[in-house]
Formats: C-alpha cells, structure tokens, sequence
C-alpha cells in the first residue's frame, strides 16, 4: 500500500514538472528549483502562523520552553530583569500599566509566566472572563496530580484555593493557576508553570511519594536582590489594578518605603505578623519616626506567599485590603519586602 501511495506521488509530480515546462518553457531542472522555492515558501507561512506573533495574542501556555533568544525577538528587552528565590530571573513587561507580565527564564528558556492588566488578550484566559465561563472550559479539581517516572505529587486544593486559585494541567509538564478576584467572580491574572517550577513554589498542600526539589540557599546579598525586585513588582502590579478599577496611579516614596521595609523585616526576625509592633507602635509611629508627613494612611501586610505576585493576589480578595490598594485618597506608595513578608504603605498627601 505504501509504494502504491509513492508511486501516485511521484505520478503526481512528473505531470506539475511536465505542466511547468510546457506552459512556462523552463527546464526541468529550472521548474523542480522553482516547485522546491514555492513549497518552502508555503511551509514557512505555515510555520510563522503556528508561533504566536505576542504572548499576549496567543496561547499563552505554548510560550513555556521558548528560548530568551525567541522572547527577545518576539517581545525586545524587558524594562527590568528582577531575581527570583527560584533559580529562574524575571523578566518584566509593562505597558503602561495595561498590559503587565513577568517571564520566568532559567537555563536560557521560558519556564513560568504571570501575566495581569485589562482586556481579551489572553484568548481562553482573558483577563475579565467570568469564573463559570472559565470553570466550563477547564477542570477544575481539588486535587490535581503530576506523575514523574516512580514519583507522585497530589496538590490538594482548598475549597478558598478552587474558588480564588484553581490549579488546571494542560499537559504532563506545564499547569496553569488561574487568579480569580472573589469580590467580582473574574479572572484578575494567570501563571503558567512547568512542573518543576510548581515543585518549588508548593502554592498548595502537597502529598507525594518521591522528593521535592531542593531550592537553593540564598546569601544576604542574594535575598536583597530578591526583596528589591519583588517591591518594584508589587509597585507595578498595584498601579495595573488600580488602573484596571479606574483609580488613580500611585507614586513610589523612597521615605515610605524605608518604613515598610523596616515592618517587614522586623516581623520576620521577631516572628510575629501585626500592623503593630512588639513594642506597641503602629503606622502612626512608624512614619512619625521617619519624619514622614501626610493627610491619610494605610497599610498592607502579608507574609510566607510564594512571591509578590501571589502576594497581591491575596491583597486583593481581603475586603480590609482591598480597600486600601484601591483608596482614590492616596497618592502614594511605599513597598517594603524582608524575604517573604510584605508590607504596603499607602499615604495621601496634600496637593
């Protein structure tokens, strides 16, 4: 049956090398050249309407093992390559606080992206899309397993975890978590991860037989490279959702930020979570000690989230958070991060 279907094509081509000759008087060398050039030329086509021309236009899980080389040319350089605590290095895209996306790159390819801002341009997970018609679309479990030669890993999702981070696999190695805002039932951002990469972060309680991965011991020096870009990020982040609820942007305070960072490390090295100190002292005395003036404050706090994405997140389905990141009063904003505490501080100024 095979060499019947070969000898049908090679029928097939000598009658377009025959047509080609006769109708255009090429040889037939000239005319086989000639079909070779068109062919490649239509496979080329094909190809490029395969690879997405933006993230952002496309299935947005098909960029996961991309090289940075394709990234570059697809995207150009990030406004700001930040460290993570998870071997990978972010790199961030932000397009005046509509569009917002960080990508995971470690070992020169795409390994996780979260991706945040306004519209339909994430297709199937567009930010805005009502959960049912997202939950139709993907299953939606409370234990979701990933299988590796003799090791299992079950992530065991809580009934909060389904109704604010449902965990969907869209293949064997890459997952997706879907952040929904809890207040409107519509999707706030996405992350697309390998499972390696979920391995490390352990968003949810996890039961395996096997091990997990090591992550890597990270020196002072390392840590603040770390809590620096995850502040700029959650600066980012909360002028995207700002923005997408029609509030005014923030500026960054380096005062302020002093401030925040001195709370978060503080309640890191004496293990307590408080917007008041040990001491008793609260954000009052806390701007007060660094001579910071205002009209109004407020503040943010979190801790043990796996990054400051994960950490906004939170923020933002917390009513007493939320009503903070999106107070039209304030003018201002400072972001402190000592590992993994978070602290916000927000003032409103005169103006």
């Amino acid at each position: 049956m095979r060499f019947i279907r070969s000898l049908v094509l090679l029928a097939i081509i000598a009658l377009i090398v025959f047509y080609f000759v006769e109708q255009n008087g090429l040889s037939e060398n000239e005319t086989i050249d000639h079909i070779s050039k068109v062919v490649n030329e239509k496979s080329s086509v094909l190809q490029t309407k395969v690879v997405p021309e933006k993230i952002l236009k496309n299935d947005i899980t098909s960029w996961i093992g991309k090289t940075e080389d394709y990234l570059l040319d697809e995207l150009g350089e990030p406004i700001r390559r930040d460290v993570s605590a998870y071997e990978y290095e972010w790199w961030i895209y932000n397009d005046s606080n509509k569009e917002y996306i960080q990508i995971g790159i470690m070992d020169h390819k795409i390994v996780t992206i979260y991706a945040t801002g306004e519209g339909d341009d994430l297709d199937s997970y567009y930010i805005g899309k009502p959960y049912e018609e997202i939950r139709k679309e993907f299953s939606f479990e409370d234990e979701v397993t990933y299988n590796k030669g003799l090791s299992s890993y079950t992530f065991r999702l809580t009934a909060e975890d389904l109704k604010m981070r449902p965990l969907t696999k869209v293949t064997d190695e890459i997952f997706v978590q879907f952040y929904f805002d809890t207040f409107t039932e519509r999707l706030s951002s996405i992350r697309v991860l390998t499972a390696s990469t979920l391995l490390k972060h352990r968003p949810y309680e996890i039961v395996y037989r096997g091990d997990l991965p090591d992550n890597p011991v990270l020196s002072e020096e390392e840590w603040q490279e770390i809590e620096t870009g995850m502040e700029q990020q959650i600066f980012d982040i909360t002028n995207v959702m700002r923005n997408r609820h029609d509030k005014n942007n923030l500026e960054w305070k380096d005062s302020i930020q002093q401030v925040a960072y001195l709370h978060s490390k503080d309640m890191a090295e004496n293990d307590y979570f408080s917007h008041f100190g040990l001491d008793g002292s609260g954000l009052k005395e806390r701007l007060a000690a660094q001579e910071v003036f205002y009209i109004s404050a407020g503040e943010n706090i979190a801790a043990q989230y796996t990054d400051a994405p994960a950490a906004m997140e939170g923020w933002l389905n917390s009513e007493g958070h939320r009503e903070a990141l999106f107070n039209e009063a304030y003018t201002h904003i400072g972001v402190g991060v000592y590992r993994l505490y978070y602290t916000q501080n927000f003032l409103a100024e005169a103006r």
